[in-house]
């Protein structure tokens, strides 16, 4: 097992940034509304990283009723927004679920990201992310940020763990059984 898959093996809960990494950091305002596009691939990672038990958190600086939605669709139960400082809010995350460091990644893109680095034990950046986050990430994406590159760590992770298979089949049985009309969702 390399180093950085013994890493992903230990890790319990996935902190991200949004903007630059569920999104590619464009931001699209219409009149009275504020537009992002995230990736399927992202989101379907994401469903089955929750039914593998694999805890999801979004951490942005910004605040949007479009993150907001999107995490709601896809069955994310805490999604801090308008956040200054996301190191905080890793160390209380670690806290608060009695998680040792080792067993919280991050995922980042950007300098306002630096601090969850320290803060987490496994500093992932998505793979247009800022020089300073790369030079010290344990892993950097083949995926860009918004393209896929979420799917990419939580396979990662699941495959480093032995469970991406099974979990992936759990969820499209789910999926398979869910009724017509009602949202796709991990539960």
């Amino acid at each position: 097992m390399s180093s950085l898959d013994e890493k992903l093996s230990k890790v319990r809960l996935i902190a991200m940034d949004v903007d630059g990494v569920l999104t590619d950091g464009s931001m699209i305002f219409g009149v009275g509304e504020e537009t992002k596009i995230f990736h399927v691939h992202d989101g379907l990672g994401i469903s089955v990283a929750i039914v593998a038990g694999i805890e999801i958190v979004w951490i942005s600086g910004n605040v949007s009723d479009a993150v907001a939605k999107r995490a709601e669709m896809l069955g994310i139960r805490e999604v801090r927004q308008g956040v200054g400082d996301k190191g905080a809010v890793i160390s209380q995350l670690i806290e608060s679920r009695g998680l040792s460091k080792d067993e919280v990644a991050f995922i980042g893109d950007d300098l306002n990201d630096l601090p969850a680095f320290e803060a987490a034990g496994v500093r992932i950046a998505v793979g247009d992310a800022a020089k300073q986050l790369k030079d010290i990430a344990d892993m950097v994406t083949h995926r860009l940020g918004g393209r896929g590159a979420v799917r990419e760590v939580i396979e990662a992770v699941l495959n480093a763990q032995g469970r991406w298979e099974q979990s992936a089949a759990v969820f499209i049985d789910r999926q398979k059984r869910r009724k017509e009309g009602t949202p796709w969702r991990a539960q």
